[in-house]
Parts: C-alpha cells; structure tokens; sequence
C-alpha cells in the first residue's frame, strides 16, 4: 500500500528541524521551502549587510583606539567609546521595534537585562582597551574564541555533555590562539624583563571572552523561560548597558576627560558616529538573521566576516602576522567553521 505524501511548506526551513523530519519520515513526508529563492536572497542581503557593517567597524575602531593625536596624544576614553556605542545602538532597536521589527510586549525580567547588559558592556569595555595594547587582527582572532566559554560554562554550569567532536573543534581553536598570541622570547635582557607570555591586552581579551560566555548564558535563558523576541533583547540589552555606563562615565570623570579630548581634536566625533552606526546596523543584520535563520547560519557568516576583516586591518594598517601566527589564524577559523557546520547539534543534560 502506497503511503500518503504530504508537504509542508514554509519560507523558513531552519524552523523545520531534523526531529521534526525524523519523527515523520515512516509517513513519507517530504519537506519543501515554496520560498528558498526568497530566502537565499535575503541570506545574502544580511551577510553583505553585517560584512560591510563590520569591516567598516574594524576600520574606525582602530582608527580611533590606535591613532596618534597631535603631538602623541593617545585616545584613552574607552568606556565614553562604548557609551556612545551603546546609546545609539539603543536608538536603533527603538526605531526597530516601533517600525519593521514590531513584537509586542516584552515580559522577560528586567533583571535578566540589566545581569546581560552588565556582562555585555563589560565584554565590549574590555574588548575596546585591549586594542591599546594589541593590534586589531590579535582581537578578533580572540574573540573568535566564543565557543570556549560557552562550553565551560555549559558544562561546570549548565551540566551539559557535549558530542566528542566539539571537543575537538574547541581544541583546535585553543591551540590556534596560543600559536598566535604567543610571545617570541625577547632578544635583549632589558626586554626580557618588561615581557610575558600573557600581557594586558592578551588578558582584558580573556575576561572579555568570558562575558561573552556569561552573556549567552543569560540569553539562552531568557528566550527559554520568556520566548524573549531579538528586538527587545536588543533595545533592553542597550539600555541597561547605557545606563550603567552612564553611571560610570560620570563617577569616574571620564566624561569630562573626554569633552576636553574632544574640543582639542573634534574630528574625532566623526570617526566615533561612524563606528557607533555600523556597530547599530550590524546588529541589526545579526538579529535578523538570528531571528529569522537561527544561530548556526550567524555563526557561520560572522567566523567568514572575521577573516576578511582580519585580513582588511593586516593590507589596509600593516599589522605584519609571522608565520606561527598565520597558521594560528587558519586553525582558528578553520575549528570556528568545523564547529559551525558539525558541531551545533543540541547538548544534552548531565544526569
């Protein structure tokens, strides 16, 4: 007896998972997108999107944090930096929500947002003054290490297990950080003394990756408990992180460093808006797909957008890499997009 065939239609098909697929195939079911040239075209439409957004984001972030000012002035004002950021990142979602992103009302915990936005402004703070000791491709390969974090976190917390291969793939990313932060020994005795294996820049780049992970931690909860929708997470996220910051740019007077830096050298504010709207677009582009194609299609496009903008900072800046630190590179993204592809599969509970 021949069995009945039925199709589903839809113009999302990361939404039709494979248990769904799994659990129906004795039917014959058979799983057709009537939207795939839609879709595929809106993929590309975002991708470019947050590549642009992003590479032009790296430009002007080391344009701002690792320009010389005047007689040698260095630009300092790091957390005034993310402040900024933040604000208009919130004007962004706030546009967003009342425009074409348009979700209803929020009921997740403010105090979900206000835990998120502390770690996350504290990844971004950290991020942004590691690049005063370290130039911009030893930042992102850094940060292209969110996998690490996730994983400690899912298991020492979470009690996750995770499938052998992941363990692997994070494992070649550990390693092509190493190879790539990795000091050379010193040539003289003087720098032999001021070297170490780890400097400043290498650990502000580790308690950001750790932020990172606290914050998606916060995230994957938040849309568990509250089905949280992106753009609120986004417009929430911001708020928080600008109100805190707002606290701390004030209390620690470094607002008013900052005016002063301003009015000596005001053709910095162009620099910073700029970096500020990429930084708000590329989020946008980020959640829609988040939103819209899930998370393993983002992780995918961002680890590719990393490696165009690392090479963008190496030809456009002259960051020269070694050797060692360009195989370092290639097992980083070569474990980030392994993981991408093989290694998103659902980790299950410790019991």
């Amino acid at each position: 007896m021949k069995s009945d065939s039925i199709v589903i239609a839809t113009d999302d098909p990361s939404k039709v998972t494979d248990d769904t697929v799994a659990a129906r195939n004795g039917d014959g079911i058979s799983v057709v997108s009537d939207n795939r040239m839609a879709s595929n075209k809106k993929v590309l439409g975002y991708a470019a999107g947050i590549f642009v957004c992003y590479f032009y984001f790296g430009i002007l972030q080391e344009k701002i944090t690792r320009s010389t000012y005047g007689d040698g002035d260095k630009f300092t004002y790091t957390s005034t930096l993310v402040f900024v950021q933040c604000v208009v990142n919130c004007i962004f979602a706030k546009i967003m929500l009342h425009t074409f992103m348009k979700q209803g009302e929020d009921p997740t915990r403010q105090l979900y947002y206000a835990v998120c936005g502390f770690s996350y402004l504290g990844a971004m703070v950290s991020s942004n003054m590691a690049l005063q000791h370290v130039n911009y491709p030893t930042q992102v390969v850094g940060k292209s290490c969110k996998p690490i974090p996730v994983m400690i976190l899912g298991v020492l917390i979470g009690k996750k297990k995770y499938p052998l291969a992941k363990y692997f793939y994070v494992f070649m990313i550990v390693v092509g950080v190493c190879l790539f932060v990795y000091k050379d020994r010193p040539t003289t005795p003087e720098a032999d003394e001021d070297a170490a294996l780890l400097g400043m820049g290498e650990i502000l780049l580790l308690i950001s990756l750790t932020l990172d992970g606290i914050t998606g931690a916060i995230q994957d909860r938040m849309r568990a408990e509250y089905q949280s929708k992106s753009g609120h997470m986004m417009y929430s996220t911001n708020l928080w992180s600008t109100f805190i910051l707002g606290i701390v740019v004030f209390v620690t007077g470094e607002i008013w460093g900052f005016l002063q830096f301003v009015e000596k050298y005001p053709y910095i504010i162009y620099n910073m808006l700029g970096f500020s709207i990429m930084s708000a677009l590329g989020q946008v582009f980020i959640y829609l797909v988040v939103s819209e194609f899930g998370p393993l299609l983002c992780s995918i496009i961002t680890t590719t957008r990393k490696f165009f903008t690392v090479l963008g900072s190496v030809f456009l800046f002259g960051n020269s890499l070694l050797p060692r630190q360009w195989m370092g590179t290639a097992l980083v993204f070569t474990g980030l997009t392994l993981d991408g592809v093989y290694g998103k599969h659902s980790p299950s509970k410790k019991k």
